[in-house]
């Protein structure tokens, strides 16, 4: 059987991201997006989702390139004093895997962020991390065991298989590819050993910011069995922010993939049913 949840990241981040999500999920094929909780635009996020009721809403973490819930006098081996994360990938793992006290930081702020999600009334349907940062083994661990106290019970694990991509369009595969799709044993393993449902595939980590119409239509009709989450960062327009943050990413040419008649079209042919987390057991 082919299933797929169709997803939206950065929800929060700023206004015309919120402003697709909506639009995708009202005009295209969009269920669940996953919300920074310490975003610049939260607040109107969570006024949207409370008036989408079929919109599923979790929580996409940030412990790398954004802001904090907790302020800097905090977490002062974390953030700067903006309270923003950085965006050294390297140096954040070997930190977050080898600093006792970053990691106790690090810990505080997780949960922080499960409790500002708890706090908007959202039923919290899955989880994640910005940049995947929840593979790191220490992340995705805390994630976990935190989690669990606050009912969550489905989290990403950004596994992407390159054989439906040859047959979607032009991809190669390369060793760090490879290697990344070994590393998400460990993330799998965590979650299922906390009880947790994990998808089997997942689609928009080569292609992210590129999810364009005739990409994911393409790909809608050559999914593998299993259940697939396809993963988007659609928005309106390309503001101040989003240039600064992701200057390539077509974020209006993914927002028109979601409502594209060719994706949907994609879906039937390959038979795949559309569900949420909530489906997958």
């Amino acid at each position: 059987m082919k299933r797929a949840i169709v997803s939206a990241d950065d929800f929060g981040l700023s206004v015309e991201v919120n402003e697709a999500i909506e639009i995708a999920h009202r005009d295209g094929v969009l269920s669940t997006a996953s919300l920074m909780v310490a975003g610049p635009a939260v607040d109107d996020a969570i006024e949207r989702s409370k008036r989408l009721p079929d919109l599923r809403v979790g929580l996409h973490l940030v412990v790398i390139e954004g802001p904090a819930v907790l302020p800097p006098s905090q977490i002062p081996l974390l953030v700067s004093e903006d309270g923003q994360f950085p965006s050294d990938q390297l140096k954040l793992g070997i930190e977050y895997f080898f600093r006792p006290a970053v990691r106790r930081q690090l810990a505080a702020e997780i949960e922080a962020q499960l409790n500002a999600f708890a706090a908007t009334g959202l039923t919290l349907d899955h989880a994640n991390a910005h940049k995947h940062m929840h593979l790191h083994p220490t992340v995705g661990k805390m994630l976990i065991e935190t989690g669990k106290r606050f009912g969550l019970r489905a989290v990403r694990v950004p596994l992407e298989p390159p054989e439906p991509l040859y047959a979607a369009g032009t991809y190669t595969d390369t060793l760090g590819d490879a290697a990344l799709r070994r590393w998400t044993a460990v993330l799998r393993h965590q979650a299922h050993e906390a009880g947790m449902v994990t998808n089997d595939w997942c689609f928009g980590i080569a292609w992210s910011g590129h999810m364009t119409a005739g990409r994911v239509a393409a790909l809608a009709a050559h999914l593998p069995e299993g259940v697939s989450e396809i993963y988007f960062h659609p928005a309106t327009a390309k503001n101040a922010l989003l240039q600064r943050l992701m200057p390539t990413y077509e974020h209006e040419a993914e927002l028109a993939a979601l409502c594209s008649p060719g994706f949907r079209a994609g879906f039937k042919h390959s038979s795949t049913k559309l569900i949420g987390w909530n489906d997958v057991r």
